[in-house]
């Protein structure tokens, strides 16, 4: 069975996207720990990011280095986080978090709520539109 980001990836789920090429795919995630936290994952579906070989791995990581770097560019923040969990859906992912703080990461804290008003305003700041 398809993967939520499978679902994403074919369309067959709405995603607010940041970035895309023919691998890999970025998008807000919907439940962010800070405003512009997003997901950066391989196009295929795959649970464990170790298990990728190690040219779509480096391609996965460069991929989310440009995608950092459009973040840094849109939202106020000292660095933008990265890490690497997998245990919430099984698709390789990871997350790019804009921080201030190490607190920022922390995987328990609240999660934000925000209106699809304000994603697609984060998203489109993101891409430089």
């Amino acid at each position: 069975m398809a993967t939520l980001f499978t679902k994403i990836v074919n369309g067959e789920i709405p995603a607010y996207k940041i970035a895309e090429d023919e691998n890999y795919l970025a998008f807000l995630d919907v439940s962010p720990l800070t405003k512009g936290h997003t997901l950066v994952i391989p196009k295929i579906e795959n649970d464990y990011i170790f298990d990728l070989d190690d040219e779509r791995l480096s391609g996965l990581m460069v991929f989310a280095k440009k995608v950092a770097i459009a973040i840094k560019s849109a939202i106020p923040c000292r660095r933008i986080g990265v890490a690497v969990i997998g245990l919430e859906v099984p698709h390789t992912h990871i997350h790019l978090i804009p921080m201030d703080h190490v607190g920022d990461m922390n995987f328990s804290n609240v999660k934000l709520k925000m209106l699809p008003d304000q994603m697609q305003e984060i998203a489109k700041a993101i891409r430089g539109e």
